[in-house]
């Protein structure tokens, strides 16, 4: 093989020279590997994912590692073990990711507004990514439908979230709990400042009871008529007292005042419990020594108009008690079992009543429930009929219930 002139050809024994003395000099790929601390593995088959073109390889004790090249993030990487998953579950989350980075710039979607007569309606508005305002309407969502903390980390609502913001860094339930206290906070703070700068009077309503665990609660709701003319409604305390004596509820409700810094109060609205006599006169003493009361404290105490028709609607189904005691009877053997509930919605359809309500009993405390049941009740009273007729113990069973003899249900 001929040379071009002023180049020389090393010999085969110059070549062996050198080869075995080891001074051959590395090449430049390799030089750089060997400096930025990467061996390369030799014979290492080639990355199909396009996760790798945002990591380096770096192999440590022979398991491959991969480094972000934003964050410098050390995540491991073995093919048989790891995959490609997290390399690009990093990916999308990096902070550093340039891709990862809104400019700002809002977004024209078609959304919907609502105004201030409650109606939702249609129109254009223009979003934009708000790492805070997301966290903030997550604890609303949390607090509104009442959902535990935990929601934040099930699997479901983790997956809607990757799906629909993946930049959106999901709290935990940690998080979220200390969201929610502080959304509290902000608007305890708007409250106040509204009943600070209203001009008008204050209505409070209040009522107690007793929980299954013994516990007592007492509840104070606001009512009054802003600046803007608007009816407002706000609870301004939900709270554990003492006890249900009149002194007690009247000390709570004179402590929640003072937190809130109201005393512009018109009426308090309470049921006619006698110890609520008791905490209205120790109220419209509070407000004297205010100089609050209106004409002295005289039309103060308001009853509850709600609680005195409950207790005439009461007097009056006692005199229909026999014939409500039966219906009673009659929907709770239903309900019982689900094999008679199942025979009776096949008398429904054969009766071809068409009614999507459900029988329901009534409880003491939902006063509008007895009504409710007597309604549903009369709407299925043909298909009662056939199912007495297929059921031959329902009769014995409602004479059982109320204890006397019946001719029919």
């Amino acid at each position: 093989m001929s040379t071009t002139e002023g180049e020389s050809n090393p010999s085969c024994n110059e070549l062996e020279q050198e080869g075995s003395s080891g001074t051959l000099p590395p090449s430049p790929t390799t030089q750089s590997c060997e400096e930025s601390g990467f061996a390369k593995k030799r014979g290492e088959y080639k990355k199909r994912s396009k996760a790798w073109d945002h990591f380096h390889v770096k192999h440590v004790n022979g398991v491959r590692h991969a480094i972000c090249k934003y964050c410098d993030k050390d995540i491991a990487a073995d093919p048989k073990s790891h995959g490609t998953t997290p390399l690009n579950t990093h990916v999308a989350k990096c902070p550093l990711n340039p891709k990862n980075k809104h400019t700002g710039q809002a977004t024209l979607c078609l959304g919907e507004t609502e105004t201030l007569a409650g109606e939702v309606k249609g129109a254009l508005i223009s979003w934009k990514f708000d790492a805070e305002a997301i966290r903030k309407s997550l604890a609303y969502m949390v607090i509104v439908d009442e959902l535990p903390f935990k929601h934040v980390e099930g699997r479901g609502f983790q997956y809607m979230m990757r799906t629909a913001c993946p930049s959106f860094k999901i709290p935990s339930r940690w998080t979220i709990s200390r969201d929610c206290y502080q959304l509290y906070l902000d608007e305890k703070t708007k409250l106040k400042q509204l009943l600070k700068n209203n001009s008008g009077r204050i209505c409070l309503t209040t009522d107690s009871w007793t929980s299954i665990q013994r516990i007592n609660y007492m509840c104070l709701t606001a009512h009054f008529i802003d600046n803007d003319w608007k009816l407002n409604k706000k609870i301004l305390n939900f709270c554990p007292i003492a006890s249900h004596k009149g002194t007690e509820v009247g000390k709570a409700i004179e402590k929640c005042l003072l937190e809130w810094g109201v005393d512009d109060i018109l009426t308090v609205t309470v049921d006619n419990a006698s110890s609520n006599d008791v905490a209205v006169h120790y109220l419209r003493g509070k407000l004297q020594n205010w100089g609050k009361a209106v004409l002295g404290g005289k039309w103060t105490h308001v009853r509850c108009v709600a609680h005195i028709v409950n207790l005439i609607v009461n007097d009056g189904i006692k005199k229909l008690g026999d014939s409500v005691d039966c219906i009673r009877a009659a929907v709770r053997y239903v309900r019982q079992s689900p094999s008679r509930l199942k025979k009776f919605k096949e008398c429904v359809e054969i009766e071809k009543i068409e009614c999507k309500r459900l029988l329901c009993l009534d409880v003491p405390t939902r006063w509008n429930s007895t009504y409710l049941m007597l309604d549903t009740a009369q709407r299925f009273e043909r298909a009662f009929e056939r199912f007495e007729e297929q059921d031959p113990y329902m009769l014995q069973e409602l004479e059982n219930l109320i204890g006397q003899k019946l001719d029919s249900w």
